[in-house]
């Protein structure tokens, strides 16, 4: 639980590699922190990231997750929750870009992405939502795109996944009103990363770091949502409302 001045204390990241949700991590820890679960699927592969977030009275672990076992889901939460205490925040930060060619070639490669960029993430949100009913407390971060707020014939499958997750965490922030839990969805453009390396840089493209400063910023202030950078907001103000001959013709991809 946050301690007496809004600190947090017990904080999960599922996608416990992922650049952007460590980077929110290492912005939200305070010297009350107690402890940081990483969850991901090669945990044997994130000794270096423990080791970096790791200091005297913050207790730091790796566990195996697999986003895509959502019959999982529930026993994981219960088995993270037995040994470690309510959550304070969780950041819901696993995802797949993929190729649009390659599932234009490979159909079965498109539903494995949607399945885990929807299906998992509708799945882990609703654990997390039950978990932190029953706490009182709790708040959730998903990140989301905003590739999903209009979508890209560049990127479609993934776009129209973050579409569906966005709408599905607006719904569940509504259901959750007055639980004394929220959520925050985060809505990042182009972020230059891993998972990005390689990629031409969209305008207005950003850091790790600077999604987490607005990220945290914005949970701070009780915000359901936040564009990063916030030029996007204002500019998909219009982009969303493009006739679609016009739409097709930006050079977006």
């Amino acid at each position: 639980m946050e301690n007496a001045v809004g600190e947090v204390q017990n904080v999960l990241l599922l996608g416990g590699r992922s650049e952007i949700g460590l980077a929110i991590v290492r912005k939200l820890l305070s010297p009350s922190a107690r402890v940081v679960t990483l969850a991901c699927r090669r945990p044997d592969e994130a000794a270096e990231l423990t080791q970096s977030l790791s200091r005297t009275g913050l207790s730091v672990e790796a566990v195996s997750f697999d986003a895509a076992d959502t019959a999982g889901h529930k026993g994981f939460l219960a088995d993270v929750v037995a040994r470690h205490g309510d959550i304070d925040v969780a950041i819901l930060a696993f995802g797949i870009l993929g190729d649009q060619q390659n599932f234009d070639e490979d159909p079965q490669s498109a539903v494995s992405a949607v399945h885990t960029n929807y299906t998992a993430s509708v799945s882990a949100a609703l654990c997390l939502a039950s978990q932190f009913r029953q706490q009182g407390h709790g708040k959730l971060i998903v990140l989301s795109s905003v590739a999903g707020e209009r979508v890209r014939k560049a990127n479609f499958v993934y776009g129209s996944s973050k579409a569906g997750l966005d709408a599905f965490c607006q719904g569940l922030a509504d259901s959750l009103e007055g639980s004394g839990a929220s959520v925050l969805i985060v809505r990042p453009g182009f972020v230059h990363s891993a998972m990005t390396a390689g990629m031409k840089p969209a305008p207005f493209s950003t850091t790790p770091e600077v999604v987490a400063n607005l990220t945290v910023k914005a949970l701070n202030a009780g915000q359901r949502m936040v564009w990063t950078p916030g030029i996007l907001r204002w500019l998909f103000m219009v982009l969303r409302h493009l006739p679609g001959p016009l739409w097709r013709r930006l050079p977006l991809g």
